[in-house]
């Protein structure tokens, strides 16, 4: 166990759905070992959590301050190396900032903050800290959706055209938010999630997704925003024109009203001469198609795709991998990285493809122009930081 990474968590307790998502994406590869956490504003429910979790009792702390203190306390081998973050948007900042800056590599679930001022502060802390910082935007970690992104920057498409981008869900078709469901309670008020909420919980996943493959900006958007459902106060439903810094346009959809919609997220990019299509239903296909010749269909696994690709993929051809698996390869992309920066060494590019400060920056500024473009009278406004 010498060779894995020591890694804390904050958040993730006891009821969390996303902290157990961390947990089994960090361990797929063996790369991490679980050693302390902060899992809940509760120090009973944090204490429960980490010893459900069998992690020695004095490494379960009631604060992340307590556990940055603490940890700094033993000696450099025993302390925690990569502190996990996936807390409500709002307990984003701060314990992503004192991380940093005491030390310690850091993966944040996204959004990267709660306002844009404070991604701007804190890529200013990852920059001077010299750590590493991933964001965990899940759907880039998908081999197929890796190959589209090669495809595209390969030039084989020509010059990007046209992006469409979609994020359909209905768990949010009813007022769930007024019972015993803490995801809807949380992620439906503005203190805790932000100023947007279908935009700012899954908006930020298909723009991302929509840069990543391009490989273009965004430079210009015109948004309608939406409450459908009767007495919500954020966003559940909306869509998004969007411009590119190479002249491309785009479409961007994200709603959490349609009904019996799961998390069909899917991508389509189309170039000159042809197009990539990508959903999440059939995560191992990626369709390519041409002007001028029939379309194709390629497969994770296969012997044709690119490095990004194959180093993305833990299975043979024809055996499925997933949401999990997607999240797991930007943990294990994130600790290579880290375990070369330990050894001396330069990550090999493959390594380094994963989220990090920068996409975080845009996706906050994602929000923030979008909620202003719905609110404004004006078609079109600037993308700005």
């Amino acid at each position: 166990m010498s060779d894995k990474l020591r890694l804390g968590m904050i958040g993730g307790g006891q009821g969390a759905f996303i902290g157990a998502v961390h947990r089994i994406a960090a361990q797929v590869d063996g790369a991490y070992e679980l050693v302390c956490g902060a899992f809940s504003s509760n120090p009973e429910k944090s204490k429960a959590s980490g010893l459900e979790l069998g992690l020695q009792p004095e490494r379960v702390y009631t604060s992340y301050n307590e556990l940055f203190e603490k940890e700094l306390q033993l000696p450099e081998n025993e302390r925690v190396q990569v502190i996990s973050i996936v807390t409500p948007n709002h307990v984003h900042f701060e314990p992503a900032k004192l991380a940093l800056e005491k030390g310690f590599h850091v993966v944040l679930d996204k959004p990267m903050t709660f306002t844009l001022e404070e991604a701007l502060e804190l890529r200013k802390v990852a920059e001077a800290s010299g750590k590493r910082f991933c964001l965990t935007h899940t759907y880039t970690g998908y081999p197929m959706v890796k190959e589209a992104r090669q495809v595209v920057a390969s030039g084989k498409l020509g010059k990007i055209r046209k992006v469409y981008v979609e994020y359909p869900q209905g768990w949010l078709s009813k007022f769930e938010e007024g019972g015993d469901n803490k995801q809807a309670s949380w992620r439906t008020d503005p203190s805790k999630s932000g100023k947007a909420g279908a935009m700012g919980d899954i908006g930020t996943h298909a723009f991302n997704l929509a840069e990543y493959v391009s490989g273009l900006s965004v430079t210009k958007l015109c948004a309608d925003l939406n409450i459908v459902v009767e007495g919500r106060q954020l966003d559940d439903d909306g869509a998004v024109l969007l411009k590119f810094d190479n002249g491309a346009s785009g479409v961007l959809m994200a709603t959490q009203i349609a009904a019996g919609e799961e998390n069909n997220v899917k991508i389509r990019v189309y170039g000159e001469h042809g197009g990539v299509e990508w959903q999440q239903s059939d995560e191992n296909t990626l369709l390519v198609k041409w002007l001028d010749k029939p379309a194709e269909i390629w497969r994770t696994g296969g012997g044709y795709v690119s490095s990004y690709a194959q180093h993305n993929t833990r299975t043979p051809a024809g055996h499925p991998e997933g949401y999990l698996e997607a999240f797991a390869n930007l943990y294990r992309n994130f600790a290579l990285c880290v375990k070369a920066d330990l050894a001396g060494e330069e990550p090999k590019a493959e390594w380094l493809d994963y989220p990090g400060v920068e996409e975080g920056v845009r996706g906050m500024a994602f929000i923030e122009n979008v909620i202003a473009s719905g609110r404004s009278e004006q078609k079109w406004i600037n993308f700005s930081l």
